[in-house]
C-alpha cells in the first residue's frame, strides 16, 4: 500500500474535486470543520492529515451520502494518518524533507540535476557521512540520517523506480571525505550507472555555465492522482513546484541539460578519468 504522504495527496485531491464540483468555497468548508481556510488548503494539497470526523463532516457538506463511497474515503483518511516508515527518526528530519521522502517513495522516475554532490540515492555511506560531518551534525543525528539514507535506497530500488541523473563534472572533481572515501564513491557511482534502472550523464565543464542557478529533482508518478513535481532544496528549507506551467519549464531545462551532457555511454570513462586524477 502507498505511504501516508501519497494517501494524504489522494484524499486531498478527492476532497477538493468534490468541493469545487458543488461550488462550495474553502471558507464554507473550513466553517464545517471548525477550522481555517488555510487548513482546508493544506488538507487539499496533501500537506496535512485530516481526521475522520472532519472528513465525515466535509462529505456531508459536499452531499456525499452513498455509504460505500463514504466508507472508502473515511478509510483513506484513516490510512493517511498512519506513521510513515521514517517515523523513528522524525525528531531529526525536517518536515519538508519528510514530505519529500513520501513523494520519493511513490515516484516512478526521479530525474535530477546535481551541481555540488552525488545524488542522495547514489551516495555511499562513507560519502554521506563525510557530508554530514562537515555540516556539523551530532553523531546521533549522523547515525539517524545514514539509517534513513540506507532505507531510502533499499525501498526505492524495491519499488522498481528509475533514476535519471545529470551530474555536473565538478562533482567528480570535488573531493568529499578522504581519498579512499571519495574513490569508493566514484567506483560506486560507476557501478550504479550500469544498472538497468539507473542512467547517469555527466555534464562537462565544456558545456558552459549551468542552465539554472541550482540543482533540482523532478518526480514523476504513475499514479494519476499525483501531479509531476519539482523539488529544490536550500540550506534550511525546500520548495515544491507542481503547477503544470512551472513543471514544464523545469522539464524543458532538464531536456537542455541532458542534451548538453555527455552520452550515458561515456559516463564510466569520465569517472575513470576523475579517479586517475585523485591517484
Amino acid at each position: 500500500m502507498p505511504g501516508p504522504v501519497v494517501l494524504r495527496i489522494r484524499l486531498g485531491a478527492t476532497l477538493r474535486s468534490l468541493r469545487e464540483a458543488r461550488g462550495i468555497t474553502a471558507q464554507r468548508a473550513a466553517e464545517a470543520i471548525r477550522a481555517s481556510d488555510s487548513k482546508i488548503s493544506r488538507i487539499e494539497l496533501g500537506r496535512h492529515g485530516a481526521r475522520e470526523i472532519d472528513v465525515s463532516d466535509l462529505l456531508t457538506l459536499y452531499g456525499v451520502t452513498e455509504i460505500a463511497e463514504r466508507e472508502q474515503l473515511l478509510q483513506l483518511a484513516s490510512d493517511a494518518l498512519a506513521r510513515p516508515w521514517w517515523h523513528g527518526h522524525a525528531d531529526i528530519l525536517p518536515v519538508w524533507f519528510q514530505t519529500y521522502l513520501g513523494l520519493e517513495e511513490a515516484a516512478e522516475t526521479l530525474q535530477s540535476y546535481d551541481t555540488h554532490f552525488v545524488p542522495g540515492l547514489l551516495q555511499t555511506a562513507g560519502y554521506a557521512e563525510a557530508l554530514l560531518t562537515q555540516a556539523d551534525f551530532s553523531p546521533e543525528e549522523i547515525a539517524g540520517y545514514l539509517s534513513v539514507r540506507a532505507q531510502r535506497t533499499e525501498r526505492f530500488g524495491a519499488g522498481e523506480g528509475r533514476i535519471a541523473a545529470v551530474i555536473d563534472e565538478a562533482v567528480l572533481r570535488r573531493p568529499v571525505g578522504g581519498r579512499d572515501v571519495f574513490a569508493a564513491q566514484l567506483d560506486y557511482l560507476a557501478e550504479a550507472a550500469r544498472r538497468r534502472a539507473v542512467t547517469v550523464r555527466i555534464r562537462p565543464f565544456a558545456a558552459g555555465a549551468p542552465l539554472c542557478p541550482a540543482g533540482f529533482t523532478m518526480l514523476r508518478f504513475a499514479d494519476e492522482a499525483l501531479p509531476d513535481a519539482v523539488y529544490t532544496e536550500q540550506l534550511t528549507s525546500a520548495s515544491y513546484v507542481d503547477r503544470p506551467a512551472e513543471v514544464s519549464r523545469y522539464a524543458a531545462a532538464m531536456d537542455l541539460l541532458v542534451n548538453t551532457s555527455m552520452p550515458a555511454s561515456q559516463t564510466a570513462a569520465m569517472i575513470a578519468e576523475a579517479l586517475d586524477c585523485i591517484g
